[in-house]
């Protein structure tokens, strides 16, 4: 699966299209988690939306002392 699939899969699950590559990013974790995408698939996908500018947002990091 490539961005442009994970984006049409989005609009047809969510009824909308993403506005940003961080709803892109949240929906390519829940398929993970759910086992609707492979880890391959995952690690390619999130470092494609990364390059695009995803990220987690501060609040939502956790942080390691």
């Amino acid at each position: 699966m490539n961005v442009h699939e994970l984006k049409n899969l989005f609009s047809q699950t969510k009824e909308y299209t993403p506005e940003h590559v961080n709803e892109l990013l949240d929906f390519t974790k829940k398929s993970y988690i759910q086992n609707e995408i492979t880890i391959t698939e995952y690690r390619n996908l999130v470092r494609d939306l990364e390059l695009q500018g995803a990220s987690i947002p501060e609040d939502k990091k956790e942080i390691t002392v």
